[in-house]
Parts: C-alpha cells; structure tokens; sequence
C-alpha cells in the first residue's frame, strides 16, 4: 500500500488496511502477536496519516493568502489523549471501532492505552489545548508554543493519606503523533556578560543549549483546517566533552548534556529554592525565546521589513510565563536587525499581547533583580529601559507604576507595558484587574484591558467524552452544534417535554454506572448509581476551598450518624487534583480530605448515605469520565479570586448543577443557565473585601455549632485516631490566616448543599435543571472565545472554505 492509498481512506476496510500496514512496516508485529499498545501505535500511525494533506495544505494555502498569523504562547499545553479526539475529528470512530473489532481488538481499550500528555497541570493548560481546537476549527492559522518535558508535573499517589510525587513516564513509550525536527535548532544563551562595542550591546553568555522541535499537527473538525503545536526540547550544545572524560572527571564531561536535560525535564520544577527559582526562569525564557527565533525566520522567509511585524504576526502571551517574550523580541530587534530601542519596542509593542489568569499576588511572578541579571543579563538592561518608559507614561497619567521594584522584577506589570492589548478572562475578572492588580497601568493605559471570557471545546467536551449526550442531542436538533454551540437552545423547550427529559436523565445515568464500575475496578470501592454524585476537580488551592467541601463533607456525616433514619439524600462526594510539590497547606488538605474519606466509608452507620473518593492522579482523562456522570459541580472559590474557571463550564454543558460563589465565569453561568438552575451561595467580592477589616476566624467558628463541631473533631484527632496531632496545621493556617474565608462562608455554603439535597429529590424539577444548563451552556464555546480573541485583540481572519 502506498502512502498516499494510506491517506486516502475513508471506510472501515481502507481504515483497517492502514491498521495492518502500520502493524507490519512500523510496529513490526503480526496481529496474533500484537498486544494493546501495538495496536494503538498502528492505530495512531494509520489516523496521523490522514492528517498530512490537510496539514500540508493548511500551511500552503497560508503562505499563499499571506495573511495574518497567531503564534500561542504557554508553559502548558494540557491536551489528554490525542487517538480519541483526532479519531472523533476526522470521523472515524465507527471505522476505527469495527476495523479494530476485525481483530477482536476493543477500540475502548486501545484509547485507554495511551498515556496523557503530560505537558501541564490544570485549567491554563486546559484552556490552551481548546483554543488549539478552536483555532484549528475556525480555521486561523496558528502555532501553538511549549515545552515537550520529558516528564511533566509529576504522577500522582498517595500513601496513608499523603500525596506522593513520582515521576511522570509519558514518554516512555513512542508518542506518535510528533515529527521531530532535528534540523530545527536554536540557540538559547543563559548567563555570561554584555560588553558594548562601537555603541552595539553584545551578550556573550556563559552557558548555550539547543532548542529542538517537535511538531504535533491540531486538526480542526473534520480536518477542514490543521495548525501546527510545535514543542521545544532542550537538547546540548556541544554533546559531550571527551577531555574531561578521559581524566576521569565524568560529571564534568556530561556537564552540558545534564543542563540540557534538566531545562526540558519537568513541569513547574520546585522553586522554593534558589536554584529552582534559576531553573524556572530559564525554563520560561528557553521556549520563549526559541519561539521568537522560529516565528522570526519565518516572518523573514516571505516578509523583508520586520517593521511589518505587527500586521502578519500576532503574539499572545498566555499568562506571565512569557513574559521575557518583551525584552526578548526587542533584544533580537536591536542586537541582531539593527534598530534603535523605541523602534524595537513599537514593534514589539504592536505585535504582543498578553492574557492574565489571576488577581492573586503570589501568582504573578516575580523574580529577584539579582537572579534575573545573572541568567539574562542583557534582558535586565532592557527591563530597566522599559520601566523607564513606563515611569514617563506613568508620571504623565499622574500615577505610579514600576516594573522593577523593592529588587524585584514583576513580570505582570512587563507583560502589561510591553503589550498591545491586555485582557481578562471572565467580566468580573476583568472588572477587578482595572480595580486591583493592574489599577494604575489601568490609569496609565486605559484602553490596554479588555475581556474575552474563557471557553471549552465542545469537540472534546461533549461530543467526545459524552457520546450518550451527543446521540441524543444529535437525534434531537442535528449535528450542527458541533461547531456552532448556541443551538443547543433549541434543547431549552424540550426541558419541559417529560420523554425528553427521561432519555436525557437516562444518559446522565448510564454515565454513572459506567463510572461507578471505574470506581470499583480502580480503587475497590462499590458506589450506588443513583446517588448524587457531587464533584470537585480542580488542582489544590487555598482559593479553590477544598477545604470547605471537606469540612462540610464531616459536618454532614456527622449529621448522618445523630439522625441515620431521616431521609437522607445519598451522595458521593468526588475530589480530583494536585497539589504543587512545595505548597505544604496544600498537600495538607489533601491528607486531611483521604484521612475523613477513610472514617467515613469504613463507617457502618453512614453506609450508603455517604461515601468521599480521591482518586488519585486527576488528569484530562480521568476528567472525561468523571464529568459526564456529574450532578452536582462543585465551584465553591473565594469571590472575587478565580479568574475565570474552566471546569464549571465544562460541567454546565454536560448537565451538572453548580453550587458555588459568584466568582469568575460562575456570574455569567448564572446569567446565561438562570437563577432558578444554580445554586449560588456566599458573599460576593465586594463583600470579601469589605469582611477583611477585623475578620476574626474564631468568631465564625464559634458562632456556627456545625463548624465548631468539626474544628474540633479535628483537633481531637477523630480523623488521625493513631496521630491526633496530625492535622493541626490545617487548623493552626485556618485560624491564624482564614484569608480565602473558609469560616465566614461555611454557614452560607452549608444551607445552600442542604438546599441541593431537597432539589435533588425532586427528580424532575432536577431533570428540568439539567437539561436547561445544557441548553444555556453553548455561550460557553472556546470557538466563541477565539472568535472574539481574532477580531478584537489579533485582527486575524479565517483561511477556511478560501479557494484550495
């Protein structure tokens, strides 16, 4: 068969021909020999065939139309498994399924075979795999820009409560979706010094890796466009030093190849240390910079006069971990193209743009002035010349603003001054970066801060992970959805249709029981179906209030054992995330969430009534199986401290029911789904800020017997009957800094859950809830989000249905 036979196949037995040749030709196996995973690289080998012409021709048709390009900066491209989301784009599921079947192989368990990518941690990386899809779907040509680490975050696993942290080991088997580019090298200097020569800056840096790319191709739906994701790897300058080796100074002779390694190896390494601090900025710069190279020689094959730059190439920035891109791209305008520093930075300016995902402090990076000018020395002069520009602006807007501060250099406030536009993720997060964070660049700028509220790919996050759901809907109002999410409004009036309602219901509960068998084959606990099935996913943070759902989870088991005859609504509640390696409160939590799970299932007079699983490793997958078997999502941060959420959206679509805060995208959620379908609790941001003024932990706790309860429980030791002391430090942060407000919201949150369980009893008034958040979820589309992203802060068009 030849290659383009291959990629010409559109049914079951051309698909299955494909399959086989991959099997003999690039697995080398026969298929009675073959195992699992062979017949998932065949599989995968055989579907990225299908993706070349598009591919080839998304870029041809590209440089033809010489039109505006989009080039997607992020530390993390969170993409789960790519054989169930190409096969669903193309197509091919039914073929992949019955081509498979031929030889008594389950697609089923050839997609479970293959790993996660593990190229980020949570709704950041997320969001950026759905504006991959959605760039590719409406067909804008683009690139999306990374990190190929080697390992990741980390693996998840805990022991007697604890989170564990082991390496992650995705790459240890063939990942075959990527081409690798070995002729695609760049070179990244760290360190060295900056000597002026004949009034030229030179930096001669001390040490020099090599980036190289790797490409996966991002096909849109049905392949009608393909982008491009092309992650760096971090490879040696000079590979090995022979001299040093032969005097038996082996350490030293694998010096550069270990730099090298470790740049690229892990996701957010531990930067509660100096060198792990040194270690993320050379991370953030590393892909950065390569980035820019790559985007410049391209710019330059086609385009001669790079002050051209901001009409052909759009730069986002996706939150602060490219936030050297600035500097970077006026360093490589100076020192390598000639121009003068405020013609450099008006290109700059002109073509970056810049995506903020957090109020908190802690979260917008800043690095120590020292630290910055030992690894990037030439960047921190340039960092210097920016604030001074920006402290010009700043005086006349009489107002004050500064990049460099107190030795430190605050990277929001340089991707704020270096960027065209700056914008929120959600209207009320928006609204509080012109009043908090960025409150003076926002004096300064005034028209620089704009809103694109976030969104999900529904390519992924129903019609892939929810294929119950997808018939249904399909049968319903047809296929169009797929691409134009709004029409599931026309589901709405069917919320008070009783038959559809069953059939929709039916769905939600054939997605339990399939997770209900999950639970049992993955972590031997037996799980009622028809219990609510209350879900809190998320990667573990004060903010996110965790804490509270445990809490709550206590008090109302607590309740069960006085009273186990009353009528109960069984739940189960469901935790899903990390904690970072070095963020002790977190990981705290999480011992405390395992320790009250283990009291509680192993409890004979609570039973059924309430059981709490953490299963351990959330990742994307285990995402798709969990979301779809949701009743009850849990969005419960502080208000006024998530930015926007991703999650609760992805939840909405799918039928669950919110409880939560009027935080981040939460309020449009409840704008869009109504009042009467979300349970909405807690005080507001304006509230938040206002309680700071002499909030006192205790009085709230001494106020609320349910709380106090088991505030005191824990101290006790109830849930540690061999370590009563073991969490006290939960307790002792929870009173001497309740920042996110646990005890303050606890009450509120509390009657709010007592108010789920009366609606959950309703078993068609929740029906009608269910079926009328998916109906007002549509809004929610990461196509709507990227559409708004090309028209008001890109200016680029779409390339797709132009003439081929």
């Amino acid at each position: 068969m030849t290659e383009k036979n291959m990629r010409d196949f559109n049914d079951t037995g051309s698909l299955a021909g494909a399959i086989d040749f991959h099997l003999a030709n690039t697995v080398g196996k026969t298929p009675d020999a073959a195992s699992t995973t062979d017949w998932r690289l065949a599989l995968s080998r055989a579907v990225r065939d299908k993706l070349i012409d598009p591919w080839f021709e998304a870029t041809r048709r590209t440089y033809a139309q010489d039109n505006k390009r989009v080039y997607y900066l992020s530390m993390e491209f969170l993409l789960g498994r790519i054989l169930q989301d190409a096969v669903n784009n193309l197509g091919l599921e039914d073929a992949a399924r019955s081509a498979l079947a031929s030889h008594g192989v389950d697609f089923a368990d050839v997609v479970c075979d293959e790993p996660d990518a593990a190229l980020g941690n949570g709704g950041l990386g997320r969001l950026a795999a759905c504006f991959l899809d959605s760039l590719s779907c409406l067909g804008i040509p683009a690139y999306g820009y990374g990190i190929r680490y080697a390992h990741g975050l980390f693996q998840q696993s805990f022991e007697d409560g604890r989170q564990v942290e082991m390496a992650e080991g995705w790459l240890r088997q063939q990942h075959n979706w990527e081409f690798e580019r070995a002729e695609c090298l760049y070179d990244i200097g760290f360190g060295g010094e900056v000597n002026e020569t004949g009034g030229n800056a030179i930096w001669t840096p001390t040490d020099v890796v090599s980036a190289q790319a790797y490409d996966t191709p991002v096909p849109g739906w049905r392949a009608g466009w393909t982008n491009t994701l092309r992650l760096w790897s971090a490879k040696p300058k000079k590979i090995f030093d022979l001299e040093p080796f032969n005097r038996g100074e082996y350490m030293e002779a694998a010096a550069p190849e270990v730099l090298a390694e470790t740049i690229s190896r892990v996701l957010y390494p531990d930067d509660s240390t100096e060198i792990g601090k040194a270690l993320r900025l050379k991370q953030e710069y590393f892909f950065t910079a390569a980035s820019l190279q790559d985007l410049l020689r391209r710019f330059l094959t086609h385009n001669g006069d790079l002050r051209a730059l901001p009409s052909k190439v759009a730069i986002q920035m996706n939150d602060t971990h490219p936030a050297i891109a600035g500097p970077e791209l006026i360093r490589l305008l100076i020192d390598t193209h000639g121009f003068d520093f405020d013609d450099a930075f008006g290109i700059a300016q002109g073509t970056l743009n810049y995506t903020n995902h957090t109020l908190l402090p802690e979260a917008l990076e800043a690095w120590d002035t020292r630290l910055m000018a030992d690894t990037l020395p030439r960047h921190m002069q340039l960092i210097e010349r920016i604030d001074a520009r920006l402290s010009k602006d700043a005086a006349a807007a009489k107002a004050t603003a500064r990049i460099v501060e107190d030795n430190k250099v605050n990277m929001g406030t340089l991707a704020f001054a270096c960027a065209n536009r700056v914008n929120g993720v959600s209207a009320l997060h928006t609204d509080l970066m012109k009043q908090t964070v960025f409150s003076d660049l926002h004096q300064v700028y005034p028209e620089r801060i704009l809103n694109q509220t976030n969104g999900v790919t529904p390519r992924r996050w129903l019609h892939g992970c929810n294929r119950g759901l997808r018939d249904l809907l399909n049968e319903t109002i047809g296929t169009d959805w797929v691409c134009d999410l709004e029409q599931l409004e026309k589901i709405a009036p069917l919320a008070d249709d009783a038959d559809f309602r069953a059939r929709f219901m039916q769905v939600k509960q054939d997605n339990k029981q399939m997770l209900t068998s999950w639970v049992k084959d993955r972590m031997g606990i037996e799980i009622s179906p028809d219990a609510m099935f209350d879900v809190q996913i998320k990667r573990i943070h004060e903010y996110k209030r965790q804490l509270m759902n445990a809490l709550e989870t206590a008090a109302l088991a607590n309740a069960i054992r006085r009273d186990p005859d009353a009528d109960w609504t069984p739940r189960v509640k469901i935790f899903g995330g990390k904690a970072a390696p070095a963020y002790l409160d977190a990981k705290n939590i999480i011992r405390l969430i395992n320790d009250i799970a283990v009291s509680i299932n192993s409890d004979p007079v609570i039973g059924d009534r309430l059981k709490v699983l953490y299963p351990p490793n959330y990742n994307v997958s285990m995402a798709e199986i969990l979301i779809p078997a949701t009743d009850l999502s849990e969005q419960i941060s502080t208000a006024g401290k998530e930015a926007s959420g991703t999650g609760n959206m992805k939840f909405a679509l799918n039928g669950a029911v919110t409880v939560g805060t009027l935080d981040g995208a939460n309020v449009e959620i409840r704008d869009h789904v109504g009042d009467d379908n979300i349970y909405i609790f807690g005080m507001t941001a304006e509230e938040v800020e206002a309680a700071r003024a002499g909030y006192d932990t205790q009085a709230y706790i001494d106020q609320s017997p349910i709380l106090k309860e088991v505030i005191d429980q824990i101290r006790e030791g109830v849930y540690s009957p061999g370590e009563p002391t073991r969490h006290w430090p939960v307790l002792e942060k929870l009173l001497r800094d309740d920042y996110f407000m646990v005890a303050a919201d606890f009450d509120a949150y509390w009657a709010a859950q007592r108010q789920v369980d009366k609606g959950f009893a309703d078993k068609d008034a929740w029906a009608r809830m269910a079926v009328l958040n998916t109906a007002h979820s549509g809004w929610f589309s990461s196509d709507r989000t990227i559409q708004g992203y090309a028209d008001a802060i890109w200016g680029v068009a779409s390339l797709a249905g132009e003439s081929k």
